[in-house]
């Protein structure tokens, strides 16, 4: 399993394309060409799951049960508009426009690990929504989350 750590600056080019970050690039496989599938995140940013992240949820979705209509919404929203992409020579992904418009993404942007895969925040909008929290609100949230049973 992958397991990324980190929060790193990137700033998209005139073409849609930002640099992978060098420290975010070390932490993942090796063994296998570097490509990836960028989706709508669950928030306003987009998501970015190495293909090894992918294809364990990909599999998991294909097998929830097609009659269920919570389930197609699901699979539209979640599916829609996932994409594969890779690395070119420069070390650089190309953002699809459509998901680049979805997240507000224009020219500085901030890639954030999350466990197996990486969100990526249009700059502001990623400072502006850490500061809407404050100690006693996160404390709160995590005495929720890390006391359920099973954790």
């Amino acid at each position: 399993m992958i397991g990324l750590l980190g929060e790193y600056e990137s700033t998209i080019d005139s073409k849609g394309r930002f640099l992978l970050p060098g420290g975010l690039k070390k932490q993942l496989p090796s063994d296998a060409p570097l490509r990836f599938v960028i989706n709508r995140g669950f928030e306003k940013c987009l998501t970015l799951y190495p293909v090894q992240s992918w294809e364990p949820i990909f599999a998991t979705v294909s097998q929830l049960n097609d009659f269920d209509p919570k389930v197609r919404a699901f699979r539209r929203y979640f599916l829609n508009g996932a994409t594969e992409v890779e690395l070119d020579s420069a070390g650089r992904l190309l953002l699809p426009k459509n998901l680049q418009g979805h997240a507000s993404l224009e020219k500085d942007i901030v890639l954030v690990s999350a466990l197996n895969k990486i969100e990526i925040w249009d700059k502001t909008h990623y400072y502006e929504f850490f500061e809407s929290y404050d100690a006693e609100d996160f404390s709160t949230l995590a005495n929720e989350v890390m006391n359920k049973p099973g954790t």
